[in-house]
């Protein structure tokens, strides 16, 4: 035995399944800070985080070997050897060594001399075999090779190639083999489960890269989960980028539309409406972000309206506003209300030969912001609401209600209330969040 009197063939036994619950307690642990998964899965660190990463490790890990050293038979805390092969892997050699250097500083203070040298050798080497593996092979890395050896050895001679997996395997056992070895020969000079029972101690040797394993399992599901997450959020923001882009074209044919039926007959009025389209279509082509304030969505929809009131005659086509003024700074998505407007005006009061209004509302209700577009047009006849998601009426409606469902989810309501020949009320709401608190 490397150990005192009280270290038996079960201790170690016992001591090895404990490592295992040990490794994937503290791999779990880590993995619920989210510095630390900023830090760990970040595809460049500065030196600083760098630093700030290895001490997530190396805190409670140096704590566990100074357990380990003072509190009797409870071996299990010191899963530094383990550590410092997944620093190496996941890390780099140099700073794999620095955490071997650190973690073996309780060791030293209590004479345990070669910790240190080993440690150190063993993030080398550690470090290095990271640099040969691909990343997403030590991710994947698992002790079991391939249940079927057979299978196994005839794929290896079809295709002759270095089999990573095992060489992570052997590299690992082997570093926890030249341990067990040392501690044999040096007794009290190098931390070791040792015993001269051959399966045992073979399984000794298996035990480190089953530790490894485990560990590099319980982050490779949070890797996956971080993906996946990534994955649904740029898939997201190119569907809000489509529906945008959408709009553009949507609303750029029918304004067009509007201007040329006044370029012969009023030049005057057609050169006002095309500076303000021009104003409309610089807004479109600036950055803008996702949100807006709704004080700025309403200066972009007058710009329309001013458009569509010259078009139709201000004794056809009349404007209300009743906006609440804690509104204004609430943030809303961009161009929200021009295709409600234009779906108004076009489905509603274009149809009659007296025109109409067009009210725009807003309020609060709570945590939660209230918009709506009313106007008093032929209304939707005997169509279901659902008609205004057709192809041939609503494009710009069926575009808000998707825009809605991608930025909000559930937490958006969009109702449209219509009766035939009294005009179609559209409901709009979401939760309100204010400029300065997004």
């Amino acid at each position: 035995m490397r150990y005192s009197v009280g270290v038996t063939d079960k201790l170690i036994l016992i001591t090895m399944l404990v490592k295992l619950g040990v490794i994937a307690s503290v791999a779990s642990i880590l993995a619920r800070a989210s510095s630390f998964r900023r830090l760990f899965f970040a595809e460049q660190r500065r030196p600083r985080q760098t630093l700030a990463l290895l001490a997530f490790f190396l805190v409670p890990l140096t704590l566990g070997v100074w357990i380990r050293l003072t509190v009797s038979n409870f071996l299990a805390a010191d899963i530094s050897f383990s550590t410092i092969v997944l620093l190496g892997l996941l890390i780099s050699p140099a700073w794999a060594m620095l955490g071997g250097v650190v973690l073996s500083l309780p060791a030293m203070l209590h004479h345990e001399f070669l910790t240190l040298p080993f440690n150190a050798a063993l993030g080398l080497v550690a470090g290095v075999l990271g640099r040969v593996v691909a990343k997403e092979e030590i991710w994947a890395f698992t002790p079991f090779v391939d249940l079927s050896l057979y299978r196994w050895v005839r794929g290896r001679l079809r295709r002759p190639r270095i089999e990573h997996q095992l060489l992570l395997l052997i590299v690992i056992a082997g570093a926890e083999a030249v341990c067990d070895t040392l501690a044999h020969a040096f007794p009290h000079r190098l931390f070791a489960l040792t015993t001269n029972t051959l399966w045992l101690q073979a399984l000794v040797w298996l035990s480190a890269p089953i530790t490894v394993g485990v560990a590099l399992k319980v982050w490779n599901v949070l890797r996956v989960e971080m993906t996946l997450e990534d994955q649904k959020r740029l898939l997201l923001e190119a569907r809000l980028d489509a529906l945008q882009r959408q709009i553009n074209p949507h609303f750029l044919f029918n304004t067009l539309n509007s201007i040329a039926s006044l370029v012969r007959i009023r030049p005057e009025l057609a050169r006002e409406m095309t500076v303000k389209l021009a104003n409309i279509l610089r807004a479109l082509l600036k950055d803008h972000d996702s949100y807006i304030p709704f004080r700025d969505e309403l200066k972009f929809t007058d710009d329309y309206l001013d458009i569509e009131v010259v078009r139709f005659g201000p004794d056809k086509l009349r404007i209300e506003k009743q906006i609440d003024p804690r509104t204004l700074e609430v943030l809303v998505p961009s161009i929200l209300l021009q295709p409600l407007i234009e779906n108004s005006i076009k489905h509603g009061l274009e149809p009659r030969i007296h025109g109409g209004v067009v009210t725009l509302r807003s309020r609060m209700e709570g945590d939660r912001i209230l918009i709506e577009v009313a106007d008093d047009g032929v209304g939707m006849g005997n169509r279901p609401p659902s008609a205004l998601r057709s192809n041939g009426a609503g494009i710009g409606i069926r575009n808000v209600q998707e825009r809605l469902e991608v930025l909000y989810g559930n937490r958006a309501r969009f109702d449209v209330v219509s009766n035939p020949g009294r005009g179609t009320l559209i409901s709009i709401q979401i939760p309100a969040v204010l400029r300065s608190t997004q």
